[in-house]
């Protein structure tokens, strides 16, 4: 059977899968429940300095559904923790104690001053805590403080936050970042110049859910106002994704550990950010809108999975579809597949039909012979992949790759075995040039 044990950044844990720093974690009852369930390793929501802030005492969430009510993305306005920093300290260190196989890490953020990160890592050094994770993600409230976003957004602020703390504690320092930027790779750049162990990614997206159109007021709202806030869920996932990519394929951060956070509700978004350079992976929306036993299914599957593929270890695929990923420049443009329809498995309900014809490329037949019949026009068809997208049977519509020697009849070229990226096609002026 696989082995989903793990170390990340140091810290053991029975399997890749923690709870995020979130209101799931914001005390120990939660905590326990999770670990009964099975959950690897949670981090304890954000703890910062005494008093505690205050968080609105009406609606924090709302929610983006889809046309039969599951939650597709979710939208938050709490801010971090609002219990007394003892309270927080007290069942951290008594959760640890009982519970010494799981990962408990303690998110933090506080002042952008020295002596403030110093005071609270020494204090959270003396729980027993396996480590921290530095909350430089949180896009509303307090980044209006300075904290939060207002230093990740900051690569250099990053780097001096991340030194303070690897200079004042022995426990691994994990850096969380915002998505809130416009190149995640700085920010990992400087967390790892500061000496931080691990980064986690993404925090949440700056949002506004919707809008009443009754009121005319932004949901969530309160006291007769609204404001932008966190937005996570699966709808976040294609985002997180790719910034993970991102720094797992920097020549700068390649093979930094990654804590992989953004839309994973199944074992196999966690196997999906793992494939893409993450040791483990956290959950937030999945627990808050499931349960925590949600953990089971993500286990069990993911065991399965590896054991029908052969991994023995979470190592043998963590990255693995890193060497695969590039810039849209060194794509081979001589490759090209045509859509395929299978006739017994189609249902004539048009759908391909009517996306190609009137927002693709007209390559879908609506009638053969007088007879309501879809087919491929192979002079049209692009391989564009938007039929399979709006299929609504799986497997009904495949792409189908032209072998070497075959001529695309759409273009009249002729397939060949030589991969030709922009940067060689003769279509380029770049390329021409310095071919002459």
């Amino acid at each position: 059977m696989a082995d989903l044990r793990t170390t990340f950044a140091g810290i053991r844990s029975p399997n890749p899968f923690w709870l995020a720093s979130a209101p799931p974690t914001d005390k120990a009852y939660n905590v326990v429940r999770a670990f009964r369930e099975g959950w690897g390793g949670v981090v304890w929501k954000t703890l910062g300095e005494d008093p505690p802030v205050v968080n609105v005492s009406g609606p924090r969430y709302g929610a983006l559904h889809s046309a039969d009510r599951r939650v597709i993305g979710f939208n938050n306005i709490e801010l971090i923790t609002d219990r007394p920093l003892e309270t927080n300290l007290q069942e951290i260190k008594q959760v640890k104690r009982d519970w010494p196989d799981r990962a408990l890490v303690v998110s933090l953020m506080v002042p952008c001053e020295e002596a403030s990160w110093r005071a609270i890592l020494a204090r959270v050094e003396d729980t027993g805590a396996d480590g921290v994770e530095l909350n430089f993600g949180c896009p509303h409230g307090m980044q209006e403080r300075g904290m939060g976003s207002a230093v990740g957004q900051v690569p250099d602020y990053v780097e001096m936050v991340a030194r303070w703390c690897k200079a004042h504690t022995r426990m691994p320092v994990i850096v969380k970042l915002t998505p809130n930027v416009a190149d995640i790779r700085p920010p990992a750049t400087a967390a790892l110049r500061g000496g931080a162990d691990a980064v986690s990614l993404i925090n949440t997206i700056n949002s506004i859910i919707g809008v009443d159109l009754d009121r005319m007021i932004a949901n969530p709202h309160t006291g007769g106002q609204a404001t932008h806030g966190g937005y996570c869920g699966p709808a976040v996932k294609p985002i997180a994704l790719n910034m993970v990519a991102e720094i797992a394929r920097a020549p700068e951060t390649a093979g930094m550990p990654i804590s992989g956070i953004g839309g994973i509700e199944g074992w196999r978004d966690a196997a999906e950010f793992m494939a893409l350079g993450c040791g483990n992976v956290q959950v937030c929306t999945a627990a808050m809108v499931y349960g925590f036993k949600v953990v089971k299914e993500m286990i069990a599957g993911l065991e399965a999975w590896m054991d029908d593929k052969g991994y023995v270890r979470l190592d043998d695929f963590v990255g693995r579809a890193v060497p695969k990923l590039t810039d849209w420049q060194h794509l081979d443009l001589g490759y090209a597949v045509k859509a395929r329809i299978d006739q017994d498995l189609c249902i004539q309900c048009g759908r391909c039909h009517i996306a190609c014809e009137d927002t693709s490329h007209q390559a879908i037949t609506r009638e053969v012979g007088g007879v309501r019949r879809f087919e491929v026009i192979d002079e049209e068809c692009v391989g564009c992949n938007l039929c399979p997208s709006v299929c609504p049977v799986e497997g009904c519509i495949e792409l189908v790759p032209l072998e070497v020697g075959e001529v695309d009849v759409r273009t009249g070229r002729t397939i060949i075995a030589e991969p030709l990226p922009w940067t060689h096609h003769p279509a380029n002026p770049m390329a021409r040039e310095a071919a002459e």
